[in-house]
């Protein structure tokens, strides 16, 4: 290409003599020269700059396309990934290799890896790209690059932490190398990391985290370390183009045919066996769920009451309990409901009450051809990105069991703006629903009893609860992490001096 270059650029200044008359024809190929050589220029400063600076030129290259390419009407087009400046990285000594294997969903991964990233940061660690978990209920076998883009989670991060895809091979267990295989404690502060685990170190170059879950504490760490926390779950994972351009395209979807609902209706037979709870299922159906439950050796507890913990309110709503829960909060026949879950424990016929109530009922399944679905079959982590997308940009969420997805989704949205997210009360809400059925309180008694509790958790702005000594009853980081959501100088106005609620 150079030569080619050298010798447009001879033909160039042999047509640019002043002595030669310029015809047409000269004119337009002096043009014509002078095109080659700008392009050929342009092509070389390209192929330079990606091994200089790779996401400058990835983004520049976007910016161009998405400025000079119209979309069809029926094509959804995803916008450019937003141009981070270049991030100097961070230069420390390692004082050795952290491998983690996380365990749960998608969503309680996602935890997990945030919170494994600040404790690489803190340790001065080399993080190894995480496992994801094959062996749970839903049996997913996704890789994290199946899932979130990996060279943008190390771009991004590389200001705090180095991460690598895998492990030098005079570390790899194929060469005889055997690393320190532990589970931290749970809901540890910085405290736990530095004076219990730091000290490994000096013994084993690989630490081996083979459990993640709640590993790092609500409360009580460092806010630099809150913010990076944050920086992770916000900026640093991002999920791989194939996930976002089908998110994308189901979020324009919905919004083309108005505003829309996002239910995460966590009515799915993992969750029921898990929490006992069978109200409104047939002898049966109970039968199924606690033979599932004892298959399951990780699901500690066996003997449920489900009654007793539905009163307590730690049961998923039933569909039925969810359409009377939308129709008191307001919400008209018309409303578009968007159904964020797996299958739907008893299929449509469970789903009847719901749909009779909420005609324009839809699922991923019905807004998408099978075949753009066919590669995430089987995989339902990547089903549940999909879900976290619409959930995020839904104009309200309601999510019917405060699980993993729900937290997730709900400090997501506090994150873009404190973005509408009902947070049912459901051991208020049972108990009023069982009075409206046995007629206890009439229909208008019941509607102004439900929203009455609720005024208040609409995802406003607000101190996150911390209940000493008590990690798994007090509110969730992720679910609000004030800390990244106004500067020190403003939390007290943006939160509200009256929304302190140490207990």
């Amino acid at each position: 290409m150079e030569v080619r270059s050298e010798s447009s650029q001879v033909r160039c200044d042999k047509f640019q003599a002043p002595v030669i008359p310029r015809t047409r024809l000269q004119v337009w190929f002096i043009r014509i020269c002078s095109s080659i050589l700008l392009w050929t220029c342009l092509v070389q400063l390209v192929a330079v700059g990606e091994l200089w600076h790779p996401k400058f030129f990835t983004n520049l290259t976007n910016q161009i396309s998405w400025g000079t390419r119209f979309p069809t009407r029926d094509e959804v087009v995803v916008p450019p990934p937003q141009f981070l400046p270049l991030v100097a990285a961070r230069n420390y000594t390692s004082n050795g290799f952290l491998k983690v294997s996380c365990n749960g969903g998608l969503n309680q991964m996602r935890a997990a890896i945030c919170d494994m990233v600040t404790v690489a940061r803190l340790l001065n660690l080399t993080l190894v790209i995480p496992e994801l978990d094959k062996t749970s209920f839903w049996a997913d076998p996704s890789n994290f690059e199946d899932i979130f883009d990996v060279k943008h989670f190390i771009d991004s991060l590389r200001g705090e932490v180095r991460i690598v895809r895998r492990l030098p091979k005079k570390y790899n267990q194929k060469y005889g190398y055997k690393p320190f295989v532990m589970p931290p404690v749970s809901w540890s502060n910085e405290k736990y990391y530095v004076q219990q685990i730091l000290p490994i170190f000096s013994k084993y170059k690989v630490l081996h985290f083979n459990r993640t879950d709640s590993r790092l504490a609500n409360n009580g760490i460092s806010r630099d370390l809150q913010k990076l926390r944050c920086h992770v779950n916000f900026q640093g994972l991002k999920f791989t183009p194939q996930i976002e351009a089908l998110g994308y395209k189901l979020v324009h979807i919905l919004q083309e045919k108005g505003p829309f609902v996002a239910l995460h209706l966590r009515y799915e037979m993992d969750m029921l066996a898990f929490s006992g709870c069978t109200h409104g299922c047939t002898v049966e159906e109970a039968e199924e769920l606690k033979r599932l439950r004892y298959a399951y050796p990780w699901w500690r507890e066996k003997e449920i009451v489900s009654e007793e913990r539905r009163s307590q309110g730690l049961c998923p709503l039933t569909p039925e309990e969810a359409a009377l829960i939308l129709q008191a909060l307001g919400f008209n026949k018309d409303m578009q409901i968007y159904i964020a879950a797996g299958e739907i424990y008893g299929g449509e016929k469970r789903l009847a009450a719901l749909r009779a109530a909420f005609p324009r009922i839809m699922k991923k399944e019905m807004l998408l051809d099978p075949a753009e679905l066919q590669q995430f079959q089987n995989h339902s982590s990547q089903m549940a990105a999909l879900d976290f997308m619409v959930c995020t940009a839904s104009n309200t969420f309601i999510p019917t069991y405060d699980g993993n997805m729900a937290k997730l989704v709900e400090g997501h949205r506090r994150y873009l703006g404190f973005k509408r997210s009902i947070l049912l009360d459901r051991r208020k809400l049972v108990e009023l629903i069982d009075m409206h059925q046995n007629g206890t309180l009439s229909w208008s008694e019941f509607v102004d009893a439900v929203r009455l509790s609720h005024e208040k958790r609409m995802g406003q702005p607000m101190r996150r609860r911390v209940i000493a000594d008590k990690p798994k009853e007090e509110d969730y980081f992720y679910a609000n992490p004030e800390e990244c959501l106004c500067e020190v100088t403003n939390c007290d106005n943006s939160l509200g001096h009256g929304n302190s609620t140490q207990v």
